[in-house]
């Protein structure tokens, strides 16, 4: 179904349930909170529609339990998640929560704590989000894993003076200190650094500082909602022409949007745990299933929620449907499986995520824009956990 069907039936319907096996041992209650309106909706809208294909796909009930998923949006603030979050745990008595925002999860720590729910965190990319609490962990990405990796390859490949361009919240805070420091490291020179804000940025005077700032490379993270705007605005001031290598994680050139950001982004080099050009043939079932139910190309972001609901079905198996926190966390560390996005697993102690980290170039094949990999980081863990 096209985005908007995503998003009426999230908002309508607000939770779906199984019809098939009435089972007879009880229900298990998922409970996700997702930006499905604001500026962070469209990621809301493909981790959910990523989490139910992956229920379509292998059934409505799990160790003899009927799956009742319970969507609610937190409208891309914090607060209203923090509120949601609360009321799906003590109101609706959920047993899992699906994790979305770093705003949402921070603040809702301890109550999810105390409360004993699992929570598998879909969305946020904030690597001190999962130390919050025992019960979480994570299926989508840290951007510390990302970036890191690309500062130590964007020093070796000749890009010595970057400016780095990140949105001033805390992934993209993360982001920059991690690139920053990874880079320097290596014998990089960071030349500026540019922060700009989450809602709604006119990037146009931004991109002008880093035209005169005359770096070989430019480093960005920004939400990949906003990564078609920003293309555009790169080529408006000139910095294609100027010959600025365009660098940054993948959110930079989100599959989902990549067709319309046109052939300016060609070449752009990115960092990313996932690309719907991965070519595994998980990858190219996952993907053609996804683009026939939601009409989309699939992206990160429907991996992850993806990911999160096997995570989940996988850790109810082993415990034989028993919904009890400790045992169902105590499940899902040390999981490891076969995803579209290649290996994963979920770290024993910590609960991160660890997977491959691709380094990618925007390329054109068949007339399409699309994310090759062409080179591979092997089980990449967040460099911050690790030195831990």
């Amino acid at each position: 179904m096209p985005r908007s069907s995503i998003l009426s039936a999230a908002v309508v319907a607000v939770s779906i349930a199984a019809i098939g096996n009435a089972g007879a041992q009880g229900t298990v209650r998922i409970g996700m909170v997702m930006p499905m309106t604001g500026p962070l909706a469209a990621a809301g809208q493909q981790v959910l529609a990523g989490a139910r294909l992956y229920i379509k796909q292998h059934g409505e009930t799990v160790a003899g339990k009927r799956v009742e998923l319970i969507v609610r949006d937190d409208a891309s603030s914090g607060e209203t998640g923090k509120r949601l979050i609360q009321e799906l745990v003590v109101n609706e008595k959920v047993d899992v929560i699906g994790g979305s925002l770093t705003a949402d999860l921070m603040p809702s720590a301890p109550l999810l704590t105390e409360a004993q729910k699992p929570t598998v965190i879909m969305i946020s990319s904030t690597t001190a989000v999962v130390e919050k609490s025992r019960f979480f962990v994570r299926t989508s990405c840290t951007l510390a894993q990302s970036s890191a990796i690309l500062a130590d390859w964007a020093a070796k490949n000749g890009l010595g003076k970057a400016v780095t361009l990140v949105t001033e919240f805390a992934p993209g805070l993360e982001a920059e200190e991690t690139f920053t420091n990874n880079y320097k490291a290596a014998g990089g020179q960071i030349a500026e650094a540019i922060r700009v804000p989450l809602r709604s940025p006119d990037f146009a005077p931004f991109l002008q500082r880093v035209k005169d700032a005359a770096p070989q490379a430019l480093f960005v993270f920004i939400p990949s909602t906003q990564a078609a705007v920003f293309a555009r605005q790169f080529v408006e001031r000139g910095l294609e022409k100027a010959g600025i290598a365009l660098i940054g994680p993948g959110d930079l050139t989100d599959d989902e949007a990549l067709q319309n950001m046109g052939d300016a982004v060609l070449g752009t080099v990115t960092a990313h745990f996932y690309s719907a050009a991965h070519p595994s043939a998980v990858n190219k079932a996952f993907t053609a299933a996804y683009e026939k139910e939601a009409r989309v190309r699939a992206n990160f972001m429907a991996v992850s929620g993806y990911d999160g609901m096997h995570l989940i079905y996988a850790a109810l198996a082993k415990t034989a449907g028993s919904t009890d926190g400790t045992a169902l966390v105590a499940a899902m560390r040390g999981m490891t499986w076969e995803s579209p996005r290649g290996p994963i697993s979920i770290d024993s102690k910590s609960g991160e995520v660890m997977h491959n980290i691709y380094i990618r170039r925007v390329e054109k094949v068949n007339g399409e824009l699309r994310n090759a990999e062409f080179e591979t980081f092997n089980n990449v863990r967040d460099p911050r956990v690790a030195a831990k």
